[in-house]
C-alpha cells in the first residue's frame, strides 16, 4: 500500500495538469528504507511528448546524487498519462528499474467518467504489475 500526504497528491496531480497535454514526471524521495514519500521533485520530461515520458539523464544523474547525500532514496516514481487510463503501458513497465517504488500514474483524461483525473499506484517487479491501494492522509 501506498501512503501519501494530501498536499503530495495535490502537487503530483498539479504538475500533470501543467504539463498537460505533454505526459509530466517525476520523484518524490523519502528516507532511505522508509517507505514514506516526503520531498516532491518535479522532473522535466526531455521527451516533450504526450505519450511518452523520459527522465533527461543529466538531472536524473544529479537527482540521484543529490538523494544519496541525503539518505534518500526514490519512494515515488511518477508521471501522467495524457489521453489513456491510469495504467503502464509496455514501455513504463520495460523502464521501470526500481523495485523498491511505488509508481504512481495519473491520468488527465477523463476515461473512466468518474472525474478529470485518475491517481493509481503500482509495484513493478521484474516486468510484473501490481495495482496496489492508495492511503491518503493529512499528515505521518
Amino acid at each position: 500500500m501506498l501512503t501519501i500526504t494530501q498536499a503530495l497528491v495535490d502537487q503530483i496531480v498539479a504538475h500533470a495538469r501543467k504539463d498537460h497535454p505533454d505526459e509530466a514526471c517525476g520523484v518524490v524521495a523519502g528516507p532511505a528504507g522508509s517507505d514514506r514519500p516526503e520531498r516532491f521533485i518535479p522532473m522535466l520530461n526531455a521527451a516533450m511528448s504526450p505519450t511518452f515520458y523520459e527522465f533527461d539523464s543529466g538531472d536524473l544523474l544529479k537527482l540521484y546524487r543529490e538523494m544519496d547525500d541525503r539518505d534518500e532514496e526514490p519512494v515515488v516514481i511518477y508521471h501522467s498519462h495524457t489521453a489513456t487510463e491510469a495504467y503502464p503501458s509496455r514501455t513504463d513497465i520495460s523502464y521501470a528499474n526500481e523495485p523498491g517504488a511505488h509508481y504512481v500514474l495519473v491520468s488527465t483524461a477523463d476515461t473512466d467518467g468518474l472525474g478529470d483525473f485518475q491517481f493509481r499506484s503500482y509495484r513493478i517487479v521484474e516486468g510484473e504489475v501490481t495495482e496496489e491501494d492508495v492511503q491518503i492522509v493529512e499528515a505521518y
